[in-house]
């Protein structure tokens, strides 16, 4: 998904979170000389909240928010994990409830670009780190005794020499009157009691007996139900309806038109307002609507890729690249190609929303609830304080959940009918409406010189670019080789600045298709072209594919992880009845490398073996999180690489449903193997970064065991 690259300094950030109380509340602002200022709003509460992360019972219970969504990923884990960590309470203390979106008291709050921990992990140790020495201050100011006498630990300030002890909740609303600290020292790695631990999450009880809250839970007094009928041809309009079956339904309640804002376009639907969501269905199945589907083209998928396979002609190649490969002791070229994708999460999109006179609230599984509340502002023309926008549970999001789209449907629906209104994505509306992962072809080109070294490489892409659908005005021309930096995650890795001379560039194809963020958003279609074609590369030069990349690294912690991951998987004892495969990416500040075996089935099929994973995601939080991230990153990289793909039929998908859109079942997934670097280096990401090394290295260990290259995804495994 897109990377947000905000961050608020730690005296910007402290100052900006809203040092307060449930009903003491104590806001932070600035004086004139620069000082935080402390001022008093409200009076006495059972609970209170230290800083706007914190609330503390006098029970001594904490709870800590988590401003960031939770679609399986483990943010309702590694936020509290960092914060008790400094705060020196025990997970089993704790609680954990959504923030809700408040960019002011709780900075940037996207779910994009593995920005959770990586984006904020040093801020939220010090909102840990201070609301800590806010209370040890608050207990060594009660006990008149110097604070460097005092330490916290579970939940307690202890002064030392007396073995004197305060819990949290005697001390909270004494601590919350306190200034926060300036300076806080944070702790070093080696003394963490919480953090670098493979705790137990405490979001799965919870998923595991039926008491999560997702947007599908969700209830409100009065609520009505609603399904859209939306033209599959995206950008049609409505020309005319026919509600008089429709309203014949029991429980339904109204028929009307709607639009839903996509990118720069309205789409239109007819949406059916019910009683019950089975009413509301049942309305929608004997709706008849009459589309305009003139002005954009009705694309199918041949004709898609035909015109980015004439792209691919489009941008001059570039002279450098051209002038070293004529010096070239052997050069080669290939075309890789790549399909669309749905985002296929299991819970499918559904949101609530209540518009009023005074503002709009909004339940439902968001993945980005600034841009949201943000984005209802503005279309809505209600001001952005007097929108709330409430997280639940995500069932996967992907990115798909990070768009606007769907809330802004429930709302204009709301405030039609004036109530409360889940409006409920059926699978085949959430699989065929998009938007979609683009497809993209690339075509790569590159020499060695007698050494078997790579001395020139190009990689032209052709593909929608997500940016274009920001405006409705035509698409420029071609861009210059390099322009377009949007569309290079996964193309950062060291072993290309050992090459002389190399270029990446190319083409966005314009069509009314939408397309968005999918899981490592262009890395998961460049990795498959780049590290395929190096492997093309090594075999052309007669190297070990791993030493081959090795050759070509300088960087200290490049090396390190190689010489890891050839440790952790036995890439020298491997043997000649077996393909092995690898391949390297880095994105999101992590890198990740896989190697993949592949064997022989009975029936002569080729069938995965198992799947070596080292992930180098520098300092992290908890490893099993780690581990289940990059397990799953796989299964969805395996779907992508050999089970499914979107095509287009008259401008319509085709693919609606889990019958022409399999997913990976149990019995395809080989065994998987997750190993983690241990260095010093910052966060990196850990959601995305797992998902593009699979399909090269799968294709690359397909070619290791029977010489055919597989430059075309999806492919059918049984069918190599």
């Amino acid at each position: 998904m897109k990377t947000n690259k905000g961050s608020l300094s730690r005296r910007h950030f402290i100052r900006q979170t809203g040092l307060s109380g449930i009903a003491l509340t104590v806001g932070a602002s600035l004086s004139a000389s620069g000082k935080t200022v402390v001022t008093l709003i409200g009076g006495p509460a059972p609970a209170q909240e230290l800083v706007a992360w914190i609330s503390i019972a006098n029970t001594g219970r904490v709870t800590i928010m988590n401003h960031r969504s939770e679609m399986g990923q483990g943010t309702s884990q590694a936020i509290p994990q960092m914060i008790a960590e400094e705060l020196e309470v025990h997970l089993d203390q704790v609680s954990v409830l959504f923030a809700p979106a408040n960019p002011e008291k709780f900075g940037p709050q996207p779910q994009e670009g593995s920005f959770s921990v990586r984006g904020w992990y040093e801020q939220l140790l010090r909102i840990g780190a201070s609301a800590r020495e806010m209370l040890i201050r608050a207990a060594a100011n009660q006990w008149n005794v110097p604070v460097s006498d005092c330490h916290a630990a579970g939940g307690e300030v202890i002064h030392r020499p007396t073995g004197r002890k305060l819990g949290y909740g005697a001390l909270v609303e004494a601590a919350s009157a306190l200034s926060p600290p300036e300076n806080v020292v944070l702790k070093n790695r080696k003394a963490y009691t919480c953090i670098g631990k493979p705790l137990p999450r405490q979001d799965i009880p919870a998923k595991t007996n039926g008491t999560a809250l997702f947007g599908l839970d969700k209830k409100l007094p009065g609520m009505l139900y609603a399904v859209v009928e939306r033209n599959p041809r995206f950008r049609g309009k409505v020309k005319h309806f026919d509600d008089s079956k429709a309203k014949a339904v029991p429980g339904v309640r109204q028929v009307l038109t709607v639009q839903r804002a996509v990118f720069a376009h309205l789409y239109e639907g007819v949406a059916v307002v019910a009683d019950s969501l089975w009413a509301a269905m049942q309305g929608r199945k004997v709706l008849t609507v009459e589309w305009d589907d003139s002005g954009f083209d009705h694309l199918d998928s041949d004709r898609l890729a035909a015109q980015m396979r004439e792209n691919l002609t489009k941008p001059a190649s570039s002279e450098t690249v051209e002038t070293a490969l004529r010096g070239a002791a052997k050069k080669i070229e290939a075309v890789y190609e790549t399909p669309y994708q749905a985002h296929s999460c299991m819970e499918p999109l559904n949101c609530i929303a209540h518009v009023q006179e005074n503002g709009i609230e909004i339940w439902g599984p968001i993945q980005e609830a600034n841009w949201i509340q943000a984005d209802l502002s503005e279309r809505m023309g209600v001001p952005k304080a007097q929108v709330t926008v409430h997280m639940t549970f995500l069932g996967g999001g992907f990115g798909r959940k990070a768009f606007t789209d769907y809330p802004h449907e429930a709302a204009l629906i709301s405030r039609a009918v004036k109530a409360p209104v889940q409006v409920v994505w059926t699978r085949e509306d959430d699989m065929r409406m998009g938007p979609f992962r683009t497809g993209a072809f690339y075509a790569c080109k590159g020499g060695i010189d007698e050494n078997g070294r790579i001395i020139a490489f190009q990689a032209l892409t052709a593909a929608q670019w997500i940016g274009q659908d920001w405006t409705p005005e035509p698409y420029p021309d071609p861009k210059p080789l390099g322009d377009n930096t949007g569309t290079m995650e996964g193309l950062s890795s060291p072993y290309y600045k050992s090459i002389p001379h190399y270029s990446f560039g190319g083409v966005g194809t314009r069509a009314p298709i939408p397309v968005m963020w999918w899981r490592s958003v262009y890395a998961s279609t460049n990795a498959f072209a780049c590290e395929s074609f190096i492997d093309e590369l090594a075999h052309e030069a007669g190297k070990d594919p791993l030493e081959f990349r090795r050759n070509h690294l300088d960087d200290k912690r490049y090396r390190a992880f190689i010489d890891q991951l050839e440790a952790v998987s036995g890439w020298p004892t491997r043997d000649k009845k077996t393909g092995w495969g690898v391949a390297l990416t880095e994105c999101f500040g992590s890198i990740a490398g896989h190697i993949v075996v592949v064997a022989r089935k009975p029936d002569g099929n080729v069938k995965i073996d198992r799947v070596i994973a080292l992930i180098d995601c520098g300092w992290y939080v908890n490893p099993d999180i780690i581990r289940a991230q990059v397990e799953g990153s796989i299964v969805m990289g395996l779907g992508a690489a050999t089970k499914h793909a979107i095509t287009f039929k008259d401008g319509k998908a085709v693919e609606q449903n889990f019958n022409t859109y399999p997913m990976p079942r149990i019995t395809d997934i080989p065994r998987i193997e997750v190993h983690i670097m241990e260095n010093d280096e910052k966060a990196g990401g850990v959601g995305e970064p797992g998902l593009p090394p699979f399909a090269p290295a799968l294709c690359n260990a397909i070619f290791d065991l029977t010489g055919k290259r597989i430059r075309t995804l999806p492919f059918n495994l049984d069918a190599v």
